[in-house]
This record gives structure tokens, sequence and C-alpha cells, in this order.
């Protein structure tokens, strides 16, 4: 039954490849409709049925209009032909830096029965597909394993084509136990059957080429010429992308069903498994990405191995939620990155595109792009980032006019926030309670609750926008090294290519260096120490406990002006307000 599924998905495929072929033929007929008027019109001029001025002129107009439409035709197949097809930004795996992991893939391919890949890839996502890479415009194609009775150019299954490459999701191949790898894959892997189908791989390329013709036209780097020219291609390519998108769409659809069909006879039951862990991984990834990556990121720090990271992520997960503690048990199992055969150097690299996809920032290491491991991360990277915003926080009330208090004669001191904060509002008139200061206040309610923050709150949203408008320039001011290959095939000038939050809003900036200045108190007082929580980030410890509730009462001192609940958290923590603090 499983064979009559496949079969009958894959006929469904090709035919639906079949319907996007006829848009391409329909489009040169149109294209060939007049140069055929003009041929009927010259046979029947020299036959003498045809004769006579008005037929002489008609068949000269019809001829000059046949050569422009085929001149035009022409200009808009090669520009699809030549477009330079999206290409997923990926670290590549060479087969003598996995050679277990191309044995893996290549087995599985054996089982499906489907041509292996021609090359594999690594992506800073929890993710895995098959990416098509012939186009000229990418490179040779990989070398393929020699087949002791193919020819030079042979496919082992007997197609000339050439595989696609397989992406795999980085942070599978450090969670996933190998089995679970091999489950997962194999319905990625059984789509390189139909992707070898001659039909289904031409009506691949005519859409790929459509779209990165339309992607090309777009490009306004040019002179008005070439700008109008390309407005009236990418106009022609978008009408054939519309005519075909719903029969590719169909397509595709029909090439995952088939391959997942196929693939129901290796690994069915570890495959329902491996889903769980999929999901488990996504969670982990993001949490990580955005908790604890992006703070590094943002000092110009980057974390060399998120994928170690993610294994600690989705390890503390686990102890804390009782829905996974089934999970660590497989830990005992080898990881899928033992197919590597350097995984830490593996890990390195996808960490810095992991920091260029997700960030922007530079493609190489500098004095302002390095490095951080995870037992540096806490010096290199909390401590500095709230000694940073703590700086900026006093430089910014300096700004203010806000007068420093007594102490603060050798130094910069939490009290002098906390009584800007806690002052009383203009004109000592009682503001309303019904609103934030951050919510926009309309004409008759010029005085919302704890006005001094919405002040501060909008210079410190400005100083923050300079700071970054200032680095985003100096990153800008050449191409960076070593994108003479990889960022050939994808366009660098719109990084981040996926960010990862919006950017913070005033509310949460000031919330954010008010906490980095209760934690430099904090350690500077008391002996409190920057930590990193897996899941939540840079945190606080004090006497080796992570404090947890400290947002919700630097949050009533931000919005409501209510200094009470810190106040009195400082006092049992034993923190001195008004003892100077060293700043970044």
């Amino acid at each position: 039954m499983t064979g009559i599924g496949v079969e009958a998905r894959a006929q469904g495929a090709r035919a639906r490849a079949l319907a996007v072929l006829r848009v391409r033929s329909r489009a040169l007929a149109v294209a060939l409709l007049p140069a055929a008027a003009a041929v009927i019109l010259f046979a029947g001029g020299s036959s003498g049925h045809f004769v006579g001025r008005g037929w002489d002129t008609a068949r000269w107009a019809t001829s000059v209009f046949a050569v422009l439409v085929l001149l035009v035709a022409a200009v808009i197949a090669l520009v699809v032909a030549r477009a330079r097809p999206a290409v997923t930004p990926t670290v590549a795996i060479a087969e003598s830096a996995a050679p277990d992991l191309y044995r893996l893939v290549r087995d599985l391919a054996d089982r499906l029965d489907v041509p292996a890949p021609s090359a594999i890839a690594l992506t800073p996502d929890c993710d895995s597909w098959l990416e098509d890479r012939t186009h000229p415009a990418h490179g040779p194609p990989a070398p393929r394993p020699r087949d002791e009775t193919a020819g030079p150019g042979d496919h082992p299954h007997g197609r000339t084509t050439t595989a696609p490459v397989l992406v795999i999701g980085s942070p599978f191949l450090w969670w996933m136990r190998v089995g679970e790898l091999r489950a997962v894959l194999a319905p990625v892997v059984a789509g390189t059957g139909p992707s070898a189908h001659p039909d289904i791989a031409a009506a691949r390329r005519f859409v790929r080429g459509l779209d990165a013709a339309v992607a090309a036209s777009a490009d306004r780097g040019r002179g008005p010429g070439a700008r109008l020219l390309g407005a009236g291609i990418g106009r022609v390519a978008r009408l054939l992308l519309r005519s075909c998108q719903a029969h590719a769409a169909e397509m595709e659809r029909g090439v995952a069903a088939a391959a997942a069909d196929r693939a129901q006879t290796v690994d069915y039951g570890l495959r329902i498994v491996a889903q769980e862990q999929v999901g488990l991984a996504y969670a982990g990834w993001d949490r990580l990405l955005t908790r604890v990556a992006l703070p590094a990121w943002r000092m110009g720090r980057w974390p060399s191995r998120l994928d170690v990271g993610v294994v600690a992520a989705l390890t503390e997960l686990s102890r804390r939620d009782r829905l996974a503690e089934g999970f660590t048990s497989r830990l005992g199992e080898r990881p899928a990155c033992d197919l590597l055969e350097e995984p830490g150097v593996v890990d390195e690299a996808t960490s810095l595109l992991a920091a260029r996809l997700f960030h922007g920032g530079p493609a190489e290491t500098g004095p302002d792009w390095s490095p951080v491991t995870w037992q540096e991360y806490p010096d290199e990277v909390v401590d500095r980032r709230w000694r940073t915003d703590a700086a900026r926080l006093h430089r910014v009330l300096d700004a203010l006019g806000v007068r420093r208090t007594a102490p603060a004669a050798n130094g910069p001191t939490l009290e002098r926030v906390l009584d800007h904060l806690t002052g009383p509002a203009r004109d000592g008139r009682p503001a309303p309670a019904s609103r934030t200061p951050f919510d926009d206040a309309d004409e008759d309610d010029e005085f919302p609750r704890n006005p001094r923050s919405l002040a501060l709150a909008t210079r410190l949203g400005a100083e923050v926008a300079r700071e970054e408008a200032e680095g985003t320039a100096s990153a800008a001011g050449g191409r960076p090294a070593g994108q003479e290959t990889g960022a050939a095939l994808w366009d660098d000038r719109a990084l981040p290519l996926f960010p990862l939050q919006p950017p913070r809003t005033d509310r949460e900036l000031l919330a954010d260096h008010v906490t980095a200045m209760v934690c430099c108190a904090a350690m500077d007082t008391v002996g409190a120490t920057p930590g990193l929580d897996w899941l939540d980030g840079p945190t606080l410890l004090v006497d080796g406990e992570r404090v947890s509730d400290l947002t919700p009462r630097v949050l009533s001192l931000v919005e409501d002006g209510d200094a009470v609940p810190l106040r009195t958290w400082l006092v049992d923590a034993g923190i001195r307000p008004e003892k100077p603090v060293r700043l970044g």
C-alpha cells in the first residue's frame, strides 16, 4: 500500500510540474505569435495570395513588431536563465570533515532507494531541507562519490542531474542522538527522488529563475534606463510567477507527501520520538538566542559555542519542566555531533553565522567583535553590560541636570537614581493613576504618572539609538573580509536577515538601565556576582543564589515612582545605595 501511495503522490507532483512547464510553453508561444504571423504574410505574398500595397505594409509592420517581441523575449529569457537564485547562508561541511555523517546520509538514501544528496551543509536554525545549488552562479557542483560501474557524469541511479544539497539544522546535531537524527532526516533525504525527475527539476528551475528575475529587477542601484528595463522585465516575470504559483505549490506539496510516505519504512517508531526532540530543540534554541546570545551580540561579543549552549539550555529545561523529565535520559547515548571530526570548529562557524543572520554582526572577528566562551560570559558580557548601562544612565542624568547626592562626590550612586525617579511631579500636581508614563498622552493629559521616568526614558532611547547608529555606520564602512565566496550567494546588505526581536522600547531601556545600576551596587557593596542562566540569560547571584524577584520591584519604581519595594529588597540584601559604584 505504501508503494502505491508513493507512486500516486509522485504522479500528482509530476502532473503539477507539467502544468508549470505549460505556463512556460504558453509564454514562448505568445512570444512567437507575431513571428508566425509575419511568416504567414510573407509566405502568402510569395505565393501570390496577399498582394498589394496594404499587404506589403502589413508584412513589414508585422515583421518589425515580431523582431521587437523576439528581442524582448530573448532578453527576458536571458535574465531568467542568468539571474542568481537566492541561496540560504550555511556552513559547508566537506566529506573529510564528517565522513561518518556522509556515510549515514548515503546509507539512508540507499535504504530509501533515492539518490544521495550531493553535499551537506549546516544552518543555525532548527530545520532541515534540500536546496538546489546547480545554478552556474553557485559555483561548480560538489564532487560526488564515484561509482565503479557508472560513467564520469552518470548519476548512481541512472539520472544525469546533480542531487540537491542537504541542509541540516546545527542544533539537531548537538541535541539529538544518532538514531534520532537519522529518523528526522529520512523524509528530507527521501525528497531527492522526486528532485531527480526531469520534469520536476525543470519546473523548479523555471520558478526559481522567475523569482530571481523579480529580485534582480527590483535592484535600484542602476541608471534610469536600466531601471526602466528592469521594471518591464520584473512585471513580466511577476505575471508568469503568479500564473504558475498555484501549480508550483501543489507540486511541492506532492513532493513532500511522496517523500514522507517513502520514509515511513525507515525508523518509523523512532521518528515519533525524534519529532518531540525537534520541538524541544526549537524552544531551547529560541530561548538561548533571545535571552543569552542577544545580550552578548549587543556588547560586541559573540558566543562561540552556541550549539553546546543549546544542550545546556535544554538540559536545564528538562530539569525544571516535569514534562521533559525523560529527555535527559537520552544523553547517555551517542550524540549526532560525534559524526563530525571537529565539532568545536563547526560549532564556532555556525555560531558566527548565527550572529550575522540574527543580529547583523561582521563576518570576521575584530577589535569590536570578538568571540566569548561560556566560562568568560559572566565577566566579559554580564558584568560589562551592567556597568556600561549604568554609566550611560548617569551620563543621561548629568545631561538632564540632575543633582548628585552628597556622597556622590566620589562616584555615582544608586541613591541618585532612586531620588530622581521618586521625586515629586512638576508643580507638585499629582498625576492621574490611570495611565503609564509610556502611553501616548493626549492634549488633556499632560502629566502622566511619574513624568521623570518619561523624560529619562526618552533621553536614554535617543542615546542608545545614537550609539547603535554609530556602530552600524562603522561596521558598514567597508565590505567585511572573508566574504568573497559565501556572501556572493546572498545579499548581506540587509542584515540581519532574521532579527530576533523588535527594538527595545524606551520603557524597556529604562528598566534595563535601572536594573543594571542595582546589580552594580550589589556587586560593589555585598560581593554579589554576575551569572548566566541558560534559560533566562544574565542573572545576579547573591550568596550564590539566583535573584529572581528584582524585575517587578524595578518596574514599580520606573512606572509608579514607588521605591518602597526596591528599597525593602536592598535593605534585606544588605545593599547600600548611597555607596559609590564602579562603572564601565
